[in-house]
This record gives C-alpha cells, sequence and structure tokens, in this order.
C-alpha cells in the first residue's frame, strides 16, 4: 500500500479517536437540593372556564417528563414532529396533565373526573359549546383514544357546604387543600371512552364539536392503512433538487422531506379518516375518503364543512404549511357543495411577505354560513409599490355566486375579527415602519362597508396600547367579539412606567369614549381571565402578589364583592424571601432602559454581589418605544425549567430582562455598538447601588439572547463570563434574514459579518458555555451553530464548554436535562464569575465602583 494511503489512514483513525473523545457522554448531573426541590414540586393547574360560565375545568399537572419519555422515537417531516407509534405531535405526548377535576364557579363545589386505568397520558381537552360535557384525549402505548364527560347537574347547597365546613374545622385551612381533595357533596363524574379506533392528532386537536353539543367531528387513522412504507434496500437514484429563474428567499426551515421516502411516509402518517361520534354511546359514521386532512371546521348554523387538505406535489425545501391544497365546503354528509380554492406550492414567498390568491380561509362567525379570506393586491411582496396590500373576501351560502369585496386596506392585514352585532374589527400593520392601525367595518347600504377608525400607534408602543377586544362564546361554539350598541370591551395589560396594571374599558367605537371598569391595585398583578356579561360587571380574574401564587377571583364590579375560584397554594414557599424592583437608567446616547432587579433571601443592603444579567435584544424604530418599562414587579415570583433566577438560591442578584433595544430604521448596522451600551448602562446603574461588585458580573441568554451572550464578550470586557442557550452565531447560515433583519446576506454582507459573533471569535476571550439541545427544530438554531463555535474558540486557545442535551429541542423538557444544564449554569459561573481571581481595571474601569 502506497506511504501516503497509510498516512491517510493514521490521521483519520486520529480524529475518529479524537471526535469520539470529545463526544463521550457524560452522566446527567444534579444542581443544588434546593433547587431540585422547588423544580420536582408539580405546577398549579391549567384553568378552563365552561361557556355558560358556571364550571371551571382544572387540569391537574405534573413537573417534568422524563429523558425517557423525551427519548421515544419521533418522526421529523415537513416541518414537524409526531409520534408514530401513537400518531400524535411530541408537544402533546409530554405526561403533563395527571387528572382532571370540575369546579363549580359561584359555590365551590369540586367533582374529581374518574377513568377505569390511570394508565396513558391525558391532554387535549376542549368544552362542548353548552357547557354541559368535556371531550378529551388519553395516550397510551397503542394510540390516542377520545373521552368524555359529563358535566354534574347536582350542585351543593349552601347548607352542605357549612355542614361540611362544620365537620371539618377551620375554613382556611380546608381552602388551602382545596384543590387536592374531592367534595364529599357531589359524587364522582365517571368518563367514558368513546369507542376503541384511535385518534390522529399528528396536525394538533383531532376533534370539533357540532354546534348541538351531542357529537364531535373527528380525524382518525384510517383502519386499513397498514404498515407504514419500508426504506428502499437499493436507492432508485439521486435525490436531486433544482432552481429556476424564481426567487425561493425561504428562512433556514428544519426537519424538512429529504426523499421519495420521506414523502411516503408524510403521507402514510397524515392521511386520516372523518367521523361523526356520537358523544352519548361512541357510535362512529364515516365521512368522505381517507386524506391529508388539515382541518375541519363547521360553519355558525351547522349545516356545513369547510375541509382542508393537503395535496401533493410535496416540496422538499419548505414545511408542509406551504404544502400545495384544497379547500371545499360539503354537507353533513360529506356531500360536496362548493370547492373553494386550490392553492399551489407556495415556496417563493418573498421575505416578511404573504402568499398568493386566498389566504387564512375561515368561517366569517357573526353570519350562519359565509366563507372569509384575505388576498394580497401587491403579489404577497412587502417590498413592492402598492396603494393597497390586501383585500377581504366573502362568499355566502349556497355558494354559487361570485365572491365579493368587502374592503381594501393600505398594509398587510394581520386579523379580521366579528362582533356580536355583525361588524368587522379590522388590523392592519407594517412590521417594517413598526405601526398598526385597527378600524370597525360595517356593512351599509349596497355591498359598502363602512369603517371607522378605532386605534392608530407603534407596533411596540405599550403605553399606547389600548387592549384586545373581548370575545365570548356563542351557541355554536365560535367566539365574537362583544358588543352593546356602539360599546365593546376591551381588555390589555397596562403598560406604564410604574410596570403594568392590566385594566378592562367600555369603549364607544363612535366617540371614542372610554370608561375604565376595573384595573389591577397597587402591590398586585390581577388579569382579566374571563368577562361573563356584555356589561363587564361581572368578571374572572387571576390574582398574583410577590407572595401569592396566581389564583382565580369571581369579581361583582356592581357591588365590589369577589369571591375565591381556587385556592393554589404555595409551589416554593423557599423563594419568598426574594425581593425585586424596578430599576430604571439611561444609556449614553439618553436612551431610557429598565430591568427588573432580583436579590436574595437575607440580602443586606449595600453588599456587593455577583450579578447574572440574562437579557434578550429587541428591535425599535422609536427610541421613546425603546424605553418604555415593560413588565411588573408585582408578579409572582415562580421558577419553572432551566431558569436563571435559580441563581438566587445561590447567593448571586440577578437582573432579569435589562432593555437591549437596537433603534434605527436599520438598526442592526449598528447592532454591537448598541448592546455595548445596553449593557455599559446596566452595569453602571448596579454598580451605583452598590449591589454589584463589577468584577463578578455574568452574561447570559437564550436563542437571539444567547447571540447577545456572545457579541458582548466579542465586543466589550464588561463580563468575566457568559451563558449561551440554543443560540445562532454564524449569520451567514441564515442568508435570507433573520428577527428582524428583512435584507439578505447578498444585500447587506458586512451587517451579516459584523453581527457575526463566529466571526470575532478570536476577540471572545472572556470563557463561555454553550448549551444547545441536540434536536432543536428552530429556524436559525441549528445545533451546528453552537457546535461550530465551540470548534472556532477551542482552535483559537478560548475558554469554551459545549454541552449537548440528547433529544431535546429549542426549549429543554425532561427533568434529567433540565436539572442538568441549571447544574451546568450553576458551576460555571460560580468558576468563572463568583469566585473568579480578581481582575486588574483601568482607571476608566475602577471609577464605577
Amino acid at each position: 500500500m502506497p506511504k501516503r494511503s497509510w498516512l491517510l489512514i493514521v490521521l483519520l483513525a486520529c480524529v475518529t479517536v479524537g471526535t469520539a473523545l470529545a463526544q463521550d457522554p457524560e452522566n446527567y448531573r444534579m444542581p443544588p437540593a434546593e433547587v431540585v426541590d422547588i423544580l420536582d414540586h408539580p405546577p398549579t393547574p391549567y384553568v378552563s372556564v365552561s361557556p355558560d360560565h358556571r364550571w371551571v375545568l382544572l387540569l391537574h399537572r405534573a413537573s417534568m417528563p422524563s429523558i425517557e419519555e423525551v427519548s421515544r422515537p419521533i418522526l421529523r417531516l415537513a416541518g414537524m414532529r409526531f409520534d408514530p407509534s401513537t400518531n400524535g405531535s411530541i408537544i402533546a405526548r409530554s405526561p403533563l396533565i395527571t387528572r382532571l377535576t370540575f369546579k363549580h364557579i359561584s359555590q365551590g363545589g369540586r367533582v374529581p373526573i374518574l377513568l377505569d386505568s390511570k394508565q396513558g397520558r391525558l391532554g387535549f381537552a376542549s368544552w362542548s359549546p353548552d357547557g354541559s360535557r368535556i371531550a378529551f384525549t388519553r395516550t397510551t402505548s397503542q394510540g390516542i383514544e377520545l373521552w368524555a364527560a359529563e358535566v354534574p347537574q347536582e350542585v351543593p347547597s349552601d347548607e352542605a357546604r357549612q355542614r361540611r365546613g362544620d365537620e371539618q374545622g377551620d375554613g382556611d385551612e380546608d381552602e388551602a387543600q382545596e384543590e387536592d381533595e374531592e367534595d364529599p357533596t357531589i359524587p364522582p363524574v365517571q368518563a367514558r371512552r368513546l369507542g376503541h379506533a384511535h385518534l390522529n392528532a399528528i396536525m394538533g386537536f383531532p376533534c370539533t364539536w357540532a354546534t348541538d353539543s351531542a357529537s364531535l367531528l373527528c380525524r382518525f387513522v384510517p383502519e386499513d392503512r397498514g404498515a407504514p412504507p419500508l426504506p428502499p434496500q437499493v436507492p432508485s437514484g439521486p435525490v436531486v433538487l433544482e432552481s429556476d429563474e424564481g426567487k425561493s428567499q425561504v428562512r433556514t426551515y428544519q426537519d424538512l422531506l429529504e426523499d421519495r421516502h420521506d414523502e411516503e411516509l408524510f403521507a402514510h402518517y397524515v392521511s386520516s379518516r372523518l367521523y361523526w361520534v356520537d358523544v352519548s354511546d361512541g357510535r362512529r359514521r364515516p365521512l368522505g375518503e381517507a386524506a391529508l386532512y388539515d382541518s375541519v371546521r363547521i360553519s355558525p348554523d351547522g349545516r356545513f364543512l369547510l375541509v382542508e387538505r393537503i395535496t401533493p406535489p410535496f416540496s422538499r425545501s419548505v414545511p408542509h404549511y406551504y404544502f400545495p391544497r384544497s379547500f371545499e365546503v360539503w354537507d353533513r354528509d360529506g356531500r360536496l357543495v362548493h370547492e373553494v380554492a386550490r392553492l399551489p406550492l407556495h415556496d417563493q414567498v418573498p421575505i416578511g411577505g404573504v402568499p398568493t390568491g386566498p389566504r387564512n380561509i375561515s368561517w366569517a362567525e357573526a353570519q350562519p354560513a359565509t366563507l372569509s379570506w384575505r388576498e394580497a393586491l401587491d403579489g404577497g411582496n412587502p417590498r413592492s409599490e402598492a396603494e393597497h396590500r390586501d383585500k377581504l373576501m366573502l362568499l355566502d351560502a349556497p355558494f354559487q355566486d361570485q365572491p365579493r369585496e368587502m374592503l381594501r386596506t393600505e398594509e398587510r392585514t394581520r386579523g379580521w375579527d366579528w362582533t356580536q352585532t355583525g361588524a368587522a374589527l379590522v388590523t392592519e400593520m407594517n412590521r417594517r415602519k413598526q405601526f398598526i392601525r385597527s378600524w370597525l367595518a360595517e356593512p351599509g347600504q349596497d355591498g359598502r362597508w363602512n369603517l371607522t377608525k378605532l386605534d392608530e400607534r407603534g407596533l411596540y408602543d405599550a403605553y399606547a396600547d389600548p387592549g384586545d377586544p373581548v370575545s365570548a362564546p356563542t351557541e355554536s361554539g365560535h367566539s365574537l367579539i362583544i358588543q352593546q350598541g356602539d360599546w365593546i370591551l376591551l381588555s390589555g395589560r397596562g403598560a406604564s412606567p410604574q410596570g403594568d396594571r392590566p385594566f378592562l374599558d367600555r369603549y364607544n367605537v363612535r366617540s371614542q369614549e372610554k370608561q375604565r371598569l376595573f384595573q389591577s391595585g397597587p402591590g398586585t398583578y390581577e388579569t382579566v381571565s374571563e368577562v361573563l356579561d356584555p356589561q363587564g360587571t361581572r368578571i374572572i380574574t387571576r390574582l398574583e402578589t410577590p407572595t401569592d401564587p396566581p389564583n382565580y377571583l369571581l369579581r361583582n364590579l356592581e357591588s365590589g364583592r369577589s369571591h375565591a375560584i381556587t385556592a393554589f397554594t404555595d409551589p416554593a414557599p423557599q423563594l419568598r424571601q426574594v425581593k425585586k424592583q424596578l430599576v430604571t437608567y439611561a444609556r449614553a446616547d439618553g436612551i431610557e432602559l429598565s430591568g427588573t432587579l432580583y436579590l436574595p433571601a437575607g440580602y443586606q443592603q449595600g453588599t456587593r454581589l455577583p450579578v447574572v444579567m440574562w437579557a434578550y435584544p429587541r428591535e425599535y424604530n422609536d427610541p421613546d418605544i425603546a424605553g418604555q418599562v415593560r413588565g411588573s414587579t408585582n408578579r409572582f415570583t415562580n421558577f419553572r425549567g432551566p431558569s436563571h433566577l435559580f441563581f438566587l438560591t445561590q447567593g448571586y442578584a440577578v437582573l432579569d430582562g435589562p432593555a437591549m433595544p437596537v433603534v434605527g430604521e436599520e438598526g442592526n448596522d449598528t447592532f454591537v455598538e448598541q448592546l455595548v451600551m445596553n449593557a455599559e448602562a446596566a452595569i453602571d446603574k448596579l454598580v451605583e447601588m452598590g449591589v454589584a461588585d463589577p468584577d463578578r458580573i455574568g452574561i447570559g441568554g437564550h436563542s437571539y439572547g444567547a447571540f447577545m451572550t456572545a457579541n458582548l464578550l466579542a465586543h466589550s470586557d464588561l463580563f468575566r463570563a457568559g451563558i449561551a442557550r440554543s443560540g445562532a452565531y454564524n449569520r451567514t447560515l441564515t442568508p435570507f434574514g433573520f428577527q428582524n433583519e428583512r435584507r439578505t446576506f447578498w444585500e447587506a454582507p458586512e451587517v451579516y459579518f459584523s453581527m457575526s459573533p463566529f466571526m470575532h471569535a478570536h476577540k471572545l476571550d472572556e470563557p463561555i458555555l454553550l448549551i444547545h439541545g441536540q434536536a432543536d427544530n428552530n429556524s436559525g438554531t441549528f445545533p451546528i451553530q453552537s457546535e461550530r463555535l465551540y470548534h472556532a474558540l477551542n482552535g483559537l486557545g478560548g475558554t469554551a464548554r459545549l454541552v449537548m442535551l440528547p433529544n431535546e429541542s429549542h426549549g429543554y423538557r425532561a427533568r434529567e436535562s433540565v436539572l442538568h444544564a441549571v447544574a451546568e449554569m450553576i458551576d460555571w459561573f460560580d468558576h468563572y464569575v463568583k469566585n473568579a481571581p480578581r481582575r486588574v481595571f483601568s482607571e476608566e474601569t475602577q471609577s464605577r465602583d
């Protein structure tokens, strides 16, 4: 054998051994015990209010799935991930819902929902339109089952509840335990499995309630589907992609179809059969043939179905939601009434644009059976000059006339919602210029619609945000904006320089008069969860304080009386001594900034601590809007997942969400300079307050915050170390735009280069911990981004650690992964920030102290 060949074999062997050693996995590590205790405690239940406002459904949850659960085999096809053994989305397969409970809103009776077995994982739950039933799913190893439960008809009397209270003693103690104990005055409800067939939940919740609340329309796995197609033993030919003169400037999507076998698998698993299911006995009645149904929606009058199907040919360059599809109207027996549209493959949608042709096809909820959709008038391209960008179309049953144009909008239509009086609230926006405008459209004579402008403001102007219209369910199960005469209700977060104070307003669409009905009080954070009457006088709110966990109240705004619906207890009482405050400051160019400062339990005023700053950059056109305060210090402090706030348990101060605005029409042109200004201002403030030791400050962030972290370490010496989770570091790998950057790499190569910390890895001279899910499917944050930055730093002699979490995506779910990530973070900053040897500062840096 030639000597060169032997040398090549030796080199390859060395590389192989080195790679194997580098990838040799560690065992999962554990953070401090107090962190484990907090994360293992079950979170408070989800709360869902019935359409008739009589009951709430409590969905009790476990804390985190195991790595065994997260590691079950999945398929990654056409931009989605699912479990082939159950035909369920991996998002829905986590065993987080452990049990269900009904609770009466006004009288407090709790009713457990019993199943024949505790096996399986509970998921999707929805109310019938009349509020008399719920339907939910249970996932077993064989597939996803459909279950239903009847809402109790019996409600405990006041005498029975009083007798129960006398028997059990102190009422407050009983309330504290009420979410874990059944109410003996009402018998439990026995849930029923509706047949033995398995649902197909790959495309989302597989069932829709009929308008009469007596049946469900569901997607099932076809009974004759057979085994999945096997990969070919011998390739039939090469994989070929071909482009033509058309531009296909798409984002860097993941999990796309790669070959013919992928296409066969996609068609096999997504294919489903439609059935009506009688809730009383579980009997099924088939509808149509098996097909790739994306959605099926019932008209408000219950007579028609809007059926959306994916059709070939499939694409290997875009996700499934850009695939060709058909929209048809069927009657309840599955007969074709009208073909609405056949849409082609949309693989050439401009950056920041929309597809041409009808889009967002749906039922106009205010009408018995009217279809509505939008169509682009500018070719879907936001860069094209156009007098109007969208038109809104309507088509009434029996769908034999030509569609009629309702109105046109100057900008891209963002939302289109209907009111109880048949009017429409239309919202348009320009993302590049960052403004938003809303109109009330009312039917007039000769088919014309009269427009009344309701609001126009900056897209991110939190202080000027009037709130969102409040909707209520209809008898058919649809939702309409509450409107009485000229009045609608608006609910918002109430952003202000002092922080958020959520509110409920009455708003007159003619005079634009506002009447404040409710606002969160000082020292609390209380949001409107449900409005129970058209006047907005009876509401359900979600109330929390820095020391009290979120709980739900029934409020009567006329009488001023309130009644507790839930009494969830503190899941982490050891965190109650943590203090937090809003801090405001200005950066060098005068832009006002803010963040939330957390101080650990037992903090002594004037003590300088190691500090963790955790942030996420955002782009703004207006410096005044960039400086607005967002969030509230009155919210309950509770940590879930791999939170950076766990540093508080280890004696750190944490500056959470310090504003990192990037301001300007093309703000990314000075992205790095503005990041450094933001960070300098935050550090100066903490040092001035006597909280921060300027020589012991770490920076961290997730996703775009990780990108920020690497840039700050490369372009400043403000921080001792950094933690970057699930980030992107080489913008040339996202050449057709990212975040709010609409220019391509070839239009602004210097911007892509200057913003990429990978290009400046030789300047990144502080230790950086890189954490990334090996199965990250977020657009742009491919795992290779962290791997390549690590290899660059390793080759340049930098201090870096790369942690790749098996089977985790952009966020981390498994208990083992979450605990390991927190352990890595604490150990990294303990070594390189808290206990790092002191640096020699320049006079300029010393002046901060």
